[in-house]
């Protein structure tokens, strides 16, 4: 009849993974919305980028037909995606840094420094002057905390979220823009990129 049977025994399977990257939003033209592409990626690469990666990606642009309904309004055009055939992370991860006995022993160094804290809060951002409270809460929040599973089975995370607000022109959007720079994934948005409720404040 003509009919085609998958023979699972016969198949040989290998990782796959479907990923959606998107153009900076520093490189986008004004007035107009960051594009995006869907990438496959197998064996090795896959999981090799997570959300908030930059990262130049080489691979095979592909063409592929739409399915379902959307073939049938679609005609002759198609979908394209691109099989990545290299992956090239253009931030460090944490995991990937090495430690060499130099930076050791100015870890050493810094350790016995009482002024740490506010030398480390005013590397942030040091064109900007001043803004010594919001600079040290901005550090706190690229450190993190301690993740805490308690007995019961409640889940203390140890990351923080902190909200700037305050008058036009008090660098606000520089301190932030500095962050995503330093943090090892770090993506920068407007309000008009992100959700209302996401954005939602309310002073009691």
């Amino acid at each position: 009849n003509g009919q085609l049977h998958m023979q699972t025994r016969a198949s040989r399977f290998r990782p796959f993974q479907e990923v959606k990257i998107q153009e900076m939003a520093d490189q986008v033209p004004v007035g107009h919305i960051p594009r995006s592409m869907t990438i496959h990626l197998y064996g090795a690469l896959t999981r090799s980028v997570n959300p908030g990666d930059v990262v130049h990606i080489g691979g095979i642009f592909i063409p592929t037909p739409y399915t379902g309904m959307r073939a049938l309004r679609a005609g002759l055009l198609q979908d394209t995606f691109l099989e990545a055939m290299h992956v090239h992370q253009l931030k460090k991860q944490y995991h990937t840094m090495e430690s060499t006995p130099e930076i050791q022993e100015a870890i050493a160094d810094l350790k016995s420094d009482p002024a740490l804290y506010a030398r480390l809060a005013n590397s942030i951002a040091p064109e900007i002057y001043g803004h010594e409270d919001v600079k040290k809460a901005l550090l706190l929040l690229l450190v993190g905390g301690v993740t805490n599973s308690r007995k019961d089975g409640m889940k203390i995370r140890g990351d923080i979220n902190v909200c700037l607000m305050g008058d036009p022109g008090v660098a606000k959007s520089q301190l932030l823009k500095y962050i995503t720079k330093v943090a090892p994934r770090g993506v920068y948005t407007t309000g008009r990129g992100s959700s209302g409720v996401g954005l939602t404040a309310a002073v009691m």
